[in-house]
C-alpha cells in the first residue's frame, strides 16, 4: 500500500485549510471571467464589499466548462489559442443562465470547485474530527496510510486483530477505507480494504462500497453572494453517524471472510496461456498505459505466482510505485473489482495467447 503523509500532518493540514477556505452562493450576474493573455483564467465576483479575482485550477475550469454546456476540448482550444473569445463565450453563457447561483469554493484566494448551489459540503475536517475517533477504537487499529490530495482525503485504517492466514504464511488482515471530496470528484465512501501483511499489498473491496452523496437542497441567493461559512452541524451529525455504522460494517469479520474467501478462489485460477497477454487482456480491461502493464507483468514474474491470486497480487503490489497517490488507490481498487470477475472473464486473462 503506498504510504502517505501521518495523521498528525493531515490534520494539521486540514486546520490550514479550513482557516484559507472561503465558499459562496454566486448568482450567473455576479461572475464575470478574465482570462490573462498566458492562459491564467480568473474568476471575478461582484462581492458585498467589491469585486474579487480568483485564479481558477484546471479542475475549476473543467467544472465551469461542464456548468455552462462549453465542450472541454473547445474551452481548451480557445485557452491556448484565443482567450479574448473563450471569455466571450464563458460571459455570455453565464448572462443567458443570469437566473442560476453556483457554489463556488476557494482556498487561499484561489478557486477550486465551480459547482451546482444544490451540492452538499461535507467537509474534510469535519469527517476526520467525527470518523478518527471511530477508527481508532477498531480492534488493533492502525492507520496504515493516509492523504489529503488536491481532490481527495482518504483514510486507510487496519483492524490487525481480525485477521485470517489465507494459506500457510500469507496472513490477510481486515482493514477500512474512508475517502472524500470536497470539490466534487466523488462522493463519501467506506470501503472494506483487505491487507496482505507480507508485502503490505491494500486491496478495496469497492464492490461492497458504501456512499453519500453530496446532494441537497437548493442553497437560494436571490440576488445576491451568499458567504457558505456554516457546517449545517445538525444534517452533518447525521450522516457521520450512519459512517460510523458503515464503518463497523465494513470490518466485521462476515464481511472479511466473505472478501477473504473470494481472494483464495483466485488461487485456483491457472494462468495457462502466455502471462504477457494475460496481462495485455488485464490492461485493455482497465485502461492501463504501457508503464502500468510493464510493471504488473514485473510483479507477476518476480512473485512467481502464476494464478489469478499472483495477478491480483501484481496489481496491488504495483501501486505502491504509482507516484501519484489518486491513482495508486485506483490500483487498489482495480485488485477489488477483479475479484468480481466471472468464470468467462478469468478464462479470456488465464487463457490468453
Amino acid at each position: 500500500m503506498k504510504t502517505g503523509r501521518s495523521l498528525v500532518q493531515l490534520v494539521n493540514e486540514l486546520e490550514r485549510h479550513a482557516v484559507l477556505k472561503k465558499d459562496m452562493v454566486v448568482p450567473a450576474q455576479k461572475l464575470v471571467s478574465e482570462t490573462t493573455p498566458a492562459g491564467q483564467c480568473h474568476l471575478v465576483i461582484d462581492e458585498p464589499f467589491g469585486k474579487k479575482r480568483y485564479l481558477m485550477n484546471d479542475f475549476a475550469c473543467g467544472q465551469l466548462a461542464r456548468k455552462l454546456d462549453i465542450p472541454l476540448a473547445y474551452f481548451k482550444r480557445m485557452r491556448t489559442f484565443d482567450t479574448e473569445l473563450l471569455d466571450d463565450n464563458i460571459n455570455a453563457w453565464l448572462r443567458i443562465n443570469a437566473s442560476d447561483s453556483y457554489l463556488v469554493r476557494t482556498l487561499g484566494g484561489r478557486a477550486r470547485a465551480f459547482l451546482s448551489a444544490r451540492y452538499r459540503r461535507l467537509d474534510n475536517i469535519d469527517l476526520a474530527h467525527s470518523i478518527v475517533p471511530v477508527l481508532l477504537k477498531l480492534p488493533g487499529a492502525r492507520f496504515e496510510s493516509v492523504e489529503l490530495t488536491e481532490t481527495k482525503m482518504y483514510l486507510k485504517v487496519i483492524s490487525s486483530r481480525v485477521a485470517h492466514e489465507i494459506v500457510p504464511g500469507d496472513v490477510l488482515q481486515a482493514g477500512v477505507v474512508v475517502s472524500n471530496s470536497e470539490i466534487g470528484v466523488g462522493r463519501l465512501r467506506v470501503e472494506p480494504l483487505i491487507y496482505r501483511l507480507k508485502c503490505s499489498n491494500g486491496l478495496i473491496a469497492c464492490e461492497r462500497s458504501m456512499r453519500k452523496n453530496h446532494a441537497g437542497r437548493l442553497l437560494e441567493s436571490g440576488d445576491e453572494v451568499l458567504f457558505q461559512d456554516d457546517t449545517l452541524e445538525a444534517e452533518d451529525h447525521a450522516i457521520f453517524l450512519k459512517v460510523r455504522d458503515m464503518v463497523e460494517t465494513a470490518v466485521s469479520e462476515t464481511t472479511f471472510q466473505l472478501i477473504s474467501e473470494k481472494m483464495r478462489k483466485t488461487m485456483g485460477i491457472a494462468l495457462t496461456g502466455d502471462v504477457v497477454k494475460a496481462v495485455q487482456v488485464l490492461a485493455n480491461r482497465y485502461a492501463f498505459n504501457e508503464i502500468e502493464r510493464a510493471g504488473i507483468l514485473r510483479h507477476l514474474i518476480e512473485d512467481h505466482q502464476l494464478n489469478g491470486y499472483g495477478l491480483v497480487n501484481a496489481v496491488t503490489g504495483y501501486s505502491q510505485e504509482v507516484d501519484d497517490y489518486d491513482r495508486a488507490t485506483e490500483f487498489e481498487e482495480i485488485g477489488g473489482k477483479m475479484l468480481e470477475l466471472t468464470s468467462h472473464e478469468w478464462q479470456q486473462i488465464a487463457e490468453a495467447i
